[in-house]
């Protein structure tokens, strides 16, 4: 596993700049694999991890440096609860490790540097030096990974009977006797202004 500063150089890379969302992902993302003892991320532990993230901030751009795992890739699961939170699957052993950053973090941060007034810059130094246990809380936990959650699934490909658009990995939905995709069974994120724009 590549040192702290290197990741942090590689986080800011990956997300255009650093700051304590960066710090925190990446110490997290490290808390994570070490505890499950993947020291190799992106060499041979690569096919070996899955990881669930639980906020769409700064910090699950580091968590993707350091993991290697992607959505593209099948690796990352996103689940959005707003929590500054992830898991850490190994999907050979089936061990699970669950790290989130614990709130009081920020005032143990004050506490270390009250000189340092930006609250951003505060929080990067304090969190780059902080113990696991100060920064975050973490357990042991189970993940129920189904066949079609494993990156390189291959199972059959299902036509929507209303849109006619496909659906992969089991993501279909049967009701009223047709199957559907989910916006066609009433699980929007969208909501259709006219007909289709080109045909």
């Amino acid at each position: 596993m590549k040192s702290l500063d290197e990741y942090l150089q590689d986080a800011a890379v990956a997300h255009g700049h650093l700051c304590a969302g960066q710090v925190l992902g990446v110490r997290m993302a490290m808390f994570g694999l070490n505890s499950l003892g993947l020291n190799d991320p992106q060499g041979k532990d690569r096919k070996r991890i899955v990881t669930f993230v639980e906020i769409d901030r700064c910090a699950t751009d580091a968590v993707m440096v350091v993991t290697g795992c992607r959505l593209g890739k099948r690796a990352l699961k996103f689940r959005d609860w707003g929590k500054m939170a992830a898991t850490f699957v190994d999907v050979e052993t089936g061990k699970a490790f669950r790290v989130a950053a614990r709130e009081s973090s920020k005032d143990l941060a004050k506490r270390m540097y009250p000189e340092i007034t930006d609250k951003n810059q505060q929080q990067m130094k304090a969190y780059r030096e902080m113990d696991d246990k100060a920064l975050f809380s973490a357990q042991w936990v189970q993940v129920e990974l189904p066949p079609e959650e494993f990156p390189g699934f291959k199972g059959e490909r299902i036509v929507c009977s209303q849109c006619g658009e496909g659906i992969s990995y089991r993501r279909e939905v049967n009701q009223g006797g047709k199957v559907l995709c989910r916006g066609c069974a009433g699980e929007e994120y969208f909501r259709p202004l006219n007909g289709p724009a080109a045909e």
